[in-house]
């Protein structure tokens, strides 16, 4: 007697690709979308620190950035650096500077909100994106997060280590009119003068001149420093 091949049902998440309700290829579709996920995010992921990545990073905050334009809600970027991370690993190696990134990216994960999203810029740069979210309450945050950095000695294998972060902050609104890539420019500026004020801080753009300022971007001039 001839044997007939078994089939079953679709799980409800996965759909047969002729829509047959039993279907023999079912199993290979779930494990093909399976390679799909875990290929997408490993496309999207940095593998030190498993944050996003930079590439994933500039897609989110074009789309971020596209959405404050439709619903005048405005987005704002924190970027933030380890601050002397080349003295770090020349005095303790490369593999404790990795320990102290990995350290830092959990911190950062501990304080946002499950919709902002953080990322590894390159090197010791973060990016944190935070959606539909007013400057004041981003700077909070990243204080927040800038005061347990400094407050956390990080266990290496030999011992352990307090870092600081400097941060830039700045906030993308309706009535800007940059591109993706001046607006990271200019939150990148606002990092360089927290470094240059001490480090250990946030720079960012004015609040009392958001209101007049339609370019975000401003001049240095247009610059406050929370720290200790």
């Amino acid at each position: 007697m001839k044997k007939s091949r078994q089939t079953r049902a679709a799980p409800k998440d996965v759909s047969c690709p002729v829509g047959e309700s039993s279907c023999e290829w079912i199993d290979e579709v779930t494990r093909l979308r399976v390679q799909v996920d875990e290929l997408s995010q490993l496309v999207a992921t940095d593998p030190l620190t498993g944050l996003f990545n930079l590439r994933h990073f500039k897609q989110a905050m074009q789309a971020e950035m596209d959405r404050s334009k439709r619903s005048s809600i405005p987005t704002s970027l924190v970027m933030a650096e380890v601050d002397h991370f080349e003295t770090l690993n020349d005095e303790h190696g490369r593999e404790a500077g990795n320990q102290v990134l990995k350290r830092i990216a959990d911190i950062c994960r501990g304080e946002v909100r499950t919709t902002d999203l953080v990322c590894r810029y390159g090197g010791e740069v973060f990016a944190i994106v935070f959606p539909e979210t007013h400057l004041n309450l981003a700077v909070k945050v990243a204080d927040r997060i800038r005061q347990e950095i400094a407050d956390t000695p990080i266990e290496l294998d030999h011992g352990e280590v307090k870092v600081t972060v400097s941060m830039g902050a700045s906030v993308y609104v309706k009535t800007s009119v940059i591109d993706v890539v001046e607006f990271i420019d200019s939150v990148d500026k606002f990092l360089f003068e927290a470094k240059q004020s001490g480090r250990n801080c946030i720079c960012h753009i004015d609040y009392a001149e958001l209101r007049s300022v339609t370019e975000i971007g401003a001049p240095g001039r247009i610059l406050r420093i929370a720290r200790d």
